[in-house]
């Protein structure tokens, strides 16, 4: 049977520190999040900061995101605020709408034991999927342990102890500007350590993705995983198995693309998720020296320097990337199996290979159509003879394709190098001179092949 959450014993008695001993204040917090934070103490609820925004402040980061957590229900806050709108089945949140800043709100969770041991009490009503009214559970696990629905609400004691990490269970007061910290996540941030709250294996079996989380807290803020925690992440990485597709989405974006993906790449493979998020990829990464695996960093390495400089990336990128040499191995594969031409295999290779992946992590029409438009144009790059060159240089994704030409080639060399000089050129010289480079690649050819004459296709 599953374990239910409980309290757990890592919790301590709550410090409280006053405002002016620690460095955030209302000039880090965003005029939208203070208004939700006044306006619930206004109405008579409860209502601090929480999570992430006041980690980042106390390690030297700017904060982004700012969280919520109160007292009131998701009822109690839409109807103080006209600009909310309640999400989520398994975890039911308001959005506070401020244009195109979204302020989160979630009420403070509890434990699951009386609910669980009383059916009737356990049981709620919600809006289904056509705007019916439904039946449904407030609380439930699956067999492993994992939390299927989430909705029993508590106290900000109980919703310290069911955070993830340590430094997650910290609270500002929008009263008085003291920081609240229920799990000693102080001493976890000055140490630099991921600190679980209870036991990592049950944390990690009550929400998979909370492993993810560890590993892009420890790349993105420099902190230890100690070996316990570790040793639970390598034995139930499997979980990330039952994690819906569409959410791994949204966590996977959260991993690449911060800056700091290289390291969180490492860490993946090192603790065995990397091959739960790109099964197709992994049996490739045979060793630190193999073509897939240099690709990879390469692109990484390439993402990371950009974020860092301000410069736009798009997971499209990533995703062709990351999944072009199981496209190549695909293809000769089918090419062997059933003596189909490479074009047709290629293009049969690409959309399994899109349709596994998307089976693990969801990626939207608006990447994978861009994905498969750069793997189209690695077949094309070569083809430049006549208007050809011209009408893939008109191509809306021929700066990504030729983007990925060029680390191809930094990669494995040869005709490929060659390829991606002659079309940095071609986009530099004048147009007379890309004229000429287009008549030497013909004169390098040799005179254009003979068709054969078809008999029938003449009688006919």
């Amino acid at each position: 049977m599953p374990s239910t959450p409980t309290k757990q014993q890592s919790v301590i008695n709550p410090v409280i520190i006053p405002k002016g001993q620690h460095p955030v204040t209302f000039a880090d917090i965003s005029d939208n999040t203070l208004s939700v934070l006044r306006r619930l103490n206004a109405k008579g609820y409860e209502a601090y900061l929480v999570g992430g925004c006041i980690r980042d402040k106390l390690m030297g980061k700017t904060p982004k995101d700012f969280d919520v957590a109160t007292n009131a229900t998701p009822e109690q806050i839409k109807a103080c605020f006209r600009n909310c709108r309640l999400i989520g089945r398994r975890f039911r949140l308001a959005h506070i709408v401020f244009g195109r800043d979204v302020i989160e709100v979630a009420t403070f969770r509890g434990h699951h034991e009386e609910v669980n041991a009383n059916e009737e009490e356990n049981k709620t009503t919600v809006k289904g999927r056509k705007g019916n009214e439904v039946e449904d559970v407030l609380a439930k696990q699956d067999q492993q342990g994992q939390l299927l629905r989430d909705n029993v609400f508590g106290t900000i004691e109980e919703d310290a102890e069911r955070r993830d990490f340590t430094f997650n269970a910290m609270y500002f007061s929008a009263k008085d500007q003291s920081i609240i910290d229920f799990a000693n996540g102080m001493k976890s941030i000055k140490e630099k350590k991921i600190e679980l709250i209870g036991d990592p294996a049950t944390r990690f079996r009550e929400d998979p993705v909370r492993m993810i989380r560890a590993i892009r807290f420890s790349a993105k803020l420099g902190m230890s995983i100690p070996a316990e925690v570790g040793k639970e992440i390598k034995e139930l990485a499997h979980l990330l198995a039952n994690i819906p597709p569409a959410r791994l989405f949204e966590e996977v974006l959260k991993l690449l693309i911060g800056g700091c993906g290289l390291r969180t790449f490492h860490l993946l493979h090192e603790y065995g998720l990397f091959a739960q998020l790109f099964p197709q990829l992994s049996p490739l990464l045979v060793d630190n020296t193999c073509r897939e695996m240099k690709l990879v960093e390469k692109v990484l390495k390439n993402t990371d320097d950009r974020i860092n400089n301000e410069q736009r990336v798009t997971p499209a990128f990533l995703y062709a990337a990351f999944l072009w040499y199981p496209v190549e191995e695909r293809t000769q594969l089918i090419m062997s199996e059933s003596g189909v031409a490479h074009h047709d295999a290629f293009n049969i290779a690409v959309g399994e290979v899109l349709h596994r992946q998307t089976q693990r992590i969801m990626i939207p029409k608006r990447f994978s159509m861009p994905v498969r438009d750069i793997w189209q144009l690695q077949l094309r790059l070569p083809r430049r003879f006549g208007r050809r060159a011209y009408q893939t240089l008109s191509h809306p994704k021929f700066r990504a394709a030729y983007d990925f030409l060029l680390i191809r080639g930094e990669i494995e060399g040869g005709d490929l190098l060659e390829l991606g000089e002659w079309w940095t050129e071609f986009q530099e010289v004048t147009p007379e001179k890309r004229k000429d480079m287009v008549a030497d690649l013909r004169k390098q050819a040799g005179p254009p092949k003979k068709r054969k004459f078809n008999k029938k296709r003449k009688a006919n």
